[in-house]
């Protein structure tokens, strides 16, 4: 969201120029340049972000930020688990041995003749699964032939049969995810499980991580660099840590102050608009983890509720899994409040650099009226963004004709509605929160006149010109 707020409008002063002090670099130019009658100096001459605020407030600042910082190292070397537990693969969804393999030939056949499909025993046809079973019958599958590309096993081939109406179809030559049963008769060990994506979601990557440097510059490098710290943090500590049985909630509220701190001085810089946006986040971030530990137990939501969660149960039953849903949704919200505590921070520091006479009510008001429209467009892209995330779902509801409070009571959306209300909440109570912190500090810096003579450089005279010395 960007916003350019227009100076306003301060009464001439006798000779027509603005009544404010003129800012300079702290030198003398050497030369004297007199502005036209009636121009306003509604900037200083450095440019770039925001003049800094003052020693005391630095100090104040820092007292609050470097203890929770502290706080932070401390709990990530504490909860530090060292990589993830190992098991023994069950064999079961995920948790598969796979390895990289090739489609080396295709053909077709009869489905018939390599009894892919057989009608029910009793006939009935009437029925979904008898009618697809008919028509695999009758229908021309393809013989794939596949070769194992990596393993102990490379250089094998095994044969895929493919059925019409299989939702993933083969080509030659395409790349495969092969499944391996070490269990299984020896025609059976091996099996493909899906296509290999690898090449197509590498240029997409490759293709973001561009245009955010050529439009971003610098600060879109270190964005890129900020993301794959936070997706470090996520891999190297969130998950193993969890995996290894510390409590979901207590990881994730850790985790998430490392990757909001790394990701907001490392893209904003190291500044008291930074820290008030890391103020702001930590606050709306704690009010997330409240709300969600209560509406989580009250609704009775145990956080497992499809195959994966169940599987994930099965292979460590010491996980919280309602726990493991409060984390989620911890980790959900805070890429959204970063984006609004940062907005809500850079425009209460633009309004005061607009007009420095605003006191903090009158900075708050004009703030807050951003921070509605930012919560009307980013709250309706949450919701919509949980509900695209859940469209199968829904449309399974849908064709049940289920009634919006059968669909609304079920866990499987339960979990989803308290996520993205509670996460709502949260953002919606990071702007008032956000812009208050911000009006405050930026209002009450009030650097100390010799300071402040000292910054300003060459005085100007009643007629607004520089004195040359």
């Amino acid at each position: 969201m960007t916003f350019s707020p227009q100076p306003p409008t301060q009464p001439p002063g006798p000779t027509g120029h603005t009544d404010h002090a003129h800012v300079g670099h702290g030198h003398d130019h050497g030369h004297d340049q007199s502005p036209p009658p009636g121009h306003s100096h509604g900037h200083s001459h450095g440019h770039g972000p925001a003049a800094p605020v003052s020693k005391h407030l630095r100090k104040v600042i820092a007292a609050v930020l470097i203890p929770f910082a502290v706080a932070v190292f401390v709990g990530m070397v504490v909860l530090w688990p060292g990589g993830a537990p190992a098991h023994e693969r069950s064999g079961v969804g995920f948790d598969r041995q796979t390895q990289q393999g090739r489609v080396v030939s295709l053909e077709q056949v009869d489905c018939k003749s390599v009894n892919a499909s057989q009608v029910p025993t009793t006939g009935n046809v009437t029925t979904p699964e008898g009618r697809e079973a008919q028509a695999q019958q009758t229908g021309d599958c393809k013989k794939a032939t596949i070769e194992v590309g990596t393993g102990p096993d490379k250089g094998r081939t095994f044969v895929e049969i493919v059925q019409p109406g299989a939702p993933r179809q083969l080509e030659k030559d395409q790349g495969v995810v092969v499944a391996y049963a070490p269990d299984a008769p020896r025609d059976l060990q091996y099996s493909v499980v899906d296509v290999n994506r690898k090449l197509p979601l590498a240029v997409l990557a490759g293709i973001f991580a561009v245009a955010v440097v050529v439009v971003g510059r610098m600060r879109g490098m270190f964005a890129l660099i900020a993301l794959v710290v936070s997706f470090g943090v996520l891999t190297l500590f969130i998950l193993p840590a969890i995996l290894q049985g510390s409590n979901p909630l207590v990881v994730a509220v850790v985790g998430a102050s490392a990757i909001m701190l790394i990701a907001l001085y490392m893209c904003h810089g190291l500044s008291a608009r930074t820290s008030v946006a890391v103020l702001g986040t930590l606050v709306s971030l704690l009010l997330i983890g409240l709300l969600g530990s209560v509406f989580v137990d009250w609704a009775f939501l145990s956080g497992n509720t499809d195959d994966n969660t169940g599987l994930i149960h099965g292979l460590y039953p010491d996980i919280d899994m309602s726990g493991l849903l409060l984390a989620g949704v911890i980790i959900g919200s805070l890429g959204v409040l970063d984006d609004v505590t940062v907005t809500q921070t850079s425009a209460v520091w633009e309004l005061h650099q607009a007009d420095s006479s605003m006191g903090p009510r009158a900075l708050y008001r004009a703030a807050i009226r951003i921070g509605r429209d930012h919560i009307a467009s980013v709250v309706n892209t949450l919701v919509l963004a949980y509900a695209g995330a859940a469209l199968p779902l829904l449309l399974l509801f849908s064709i049940a004709n289920s009634s919006m409070g059968s669909v609304a009571n079920s866990e499987l959306v339960a979990e989803e509605i308290v996520r993205t209300l509670v996460g709502s909440i949260g953002l919606v109570a990071s702007v008032p929160v956000t812009t208050a912190l911000a009006a405050l500090v930026v209002s009450a810096d009030r650097p100390g006149a010799p300071a402040g003579a000292a910054a300003s450089g060459p005085v100007r005279s009643g007629r607004g010109r520089r004195r040359k010395r």
